[in-house]
Formats: structure tokens, C-alpha cells, sequence
């Protein structure tokens, strides 16, 4: 079991909350100050800070897994170091690649009919990417197919991968290893999705076939403006 699950911090929680549900992703977990949301393909976790927090407006690459020592087991028989960790939350994996970034796997949560499937009530065209900036593309990719991501493309500066229980791994070439931005694909025409954000009185347009939303962190200035959703490329022109 494999799942994208990036982890999106911000001080703009609520305006967060209605964004990702009006995209189309179910909320799934209300934890107060933490939620998570699914999408028909990934999940996205939400956590609150307070507005100055080193981490406001950043989104944090992990995945989940269904059962962290058969994971690290396996990612560390193909190479790639896979660590347990017990965290103050809770146990989970964390994997050091090449390029020295690291990221987690935590433990996944069965859907109500015991399966790992998402929530019935997401949209089943949105899906979820999570972005690993590197500055070793090829290395970092290898570090994905070791964790059981399926590749879909690659070349020199960027590499994207599926992950069978849902959402996409995608790694872009950068100077630094680091943590990209959030984003989504939409296999499907992006109009309704448009009319859909705009209901919600959420800025958005479309340009080239790429859906632009305004992002809630934007505002302090230390988010990009924008959180894209391309047309996944069956759907794209």
C-alpha cells in the first residue's frame, strides 16, 4: 500500500478547508487543528500554525503506507535507506535520499469498508501531487521506484511517478533538495472545476489549459500566488 499524502501547513486554515473541498476532495479527518481531505486519487493533510511560523504556507512531501516495517523493509532491501521512527505523533518511516532530503511515511487509515480505498464522496478526476525538489533528478527517482512508485515519466529535469493506492510523486529539478509546492491534475475538462471555485468565491482562471487558484497563503507574501491544476495527460490537449 502506497499513498501520496502531502502535509500543507498554514495560518489560513479555514480559507484552506473550503478551497481543498471545493476542488472536489471530502474531508476525512477533523482532528481541530489538523484535518485531512481526499481526493479520487491522494490525500491531502492539513495542519494549523500561527501566522509567522517558519513553516506557514509550506507543504511538506510524505506518503502513507500500510504497514511501516514491511515498508522499510522492503525499501531498504532495494537500496534506499528506510529508518522507523517514533515521532511525538506517532510512529513512521523516514527515508534519506541522496541528495539529503528526507521525508515520511506514516501509517495509513482503512477506508469504512476496510479497504484503502478514499473517500466515495471526492471527486474521482482530481488527483494529488506532491513535489520533490532536487537537484538530482535521476538518483531521486530511483529513490522512488525503492519505495514502490510506479514511474509514469522522466527526463533530465524532472520525473513523475504513480503510487498504487492512489496520487502522484513528482520531482522537478532545482538547485537545493527541498520541498515543492502543492498541486493537482484533473482528468477532465477544467470549466466545471472553475465554476466550482468561483461558487465558493475563490479566485481562479484558466490559462493554457492550467487551472490557476489563488492561494490563501499568498498574502504573506512567502507562498506563490497560485496553486496549479493541470488536465492529467490522457485528458490534456
Amino acid at each position: 500500500m502506497l499513498r501520496a499524502r502531502p502535509i500543507h501547513y498554514t495560518s489560513h486554515f479555514e480559507q484552506w478547508a473550503t478551497l481543498l473541498q471545493a476542488l472536489g476532495l471530502a474531508k476525512t479527518v477533523d482532528d481541530g487543528d489538523w484535518q485531512e481531505f481526499d481526493a479520487g486519487s491522494g490525500r491531502v493533510a492539513l495542519g494549523r500554525l500561527e501566522h509567522g511560523h517558519p513553516l506557514d504556507g509550506y507543504t511538506i512531501f510524505s506518503v502513507e503506507v500500510g504497514n511501516l516495517e514491511e515498508f522499510a523493509r522492503r525499501t531498504e532491501e532495494d537500496g534506499t535507506q528506510a529508518e522507523l521512527h517514533e515521532a511525538s505523533y506517532g510512529p513512521t518511516v523516514r527515508i534519506s535520499a541522496d541528495d539529503g532530503f528526507e521525508f515520511f511515511a506514516f501509517p495509513a487509515r482503512r477506508a469504512a469498508d476496510g479497504s484503502w480505498a478514499t473517500s466515495n464522496d471526492a471527486d474521482p478526476a482530481l488527483t494529488v501531487v506532491a513535489t520533490w525538489v532536487s537537484p538530482l533528478v535521476a538518483f531521486s527517482a530511483n529513490v522512488l521506484r525503492n519505495i514502490g512508485a510506479r514511474q509514469r515519466t522522466e527526463d533530465d529535469e524532472s520525473a513523475t511517478f504513480t503510487t498504487k493506492n492512489g496520487g502522484i510523486l513528482q520531482i522537478i529539478h532545482g538547485a537545493d533538495a527541498t520541498n515543492g509546492d502543492l498541486a493537482f491534475e484533473y482528468d477532465g475538462e477544467l470549466e466545471p472545476l472553475l465554476e466550482r471555485l468561483k461558487a465558493a468565491d475563490i479566485e481562479a482562471r484558466i490559462t493554457e489549459d492550467v487551472l490557476y487558484v489563488a492561494n490563501p497563503d499568498a498574502v504573506s507574501g512567502a507562498a506563490p500566488a497560485s496553486i496549479v491544476v493541470e488536465k492529467s495527460p490522457v485528458t490534456a490537449a
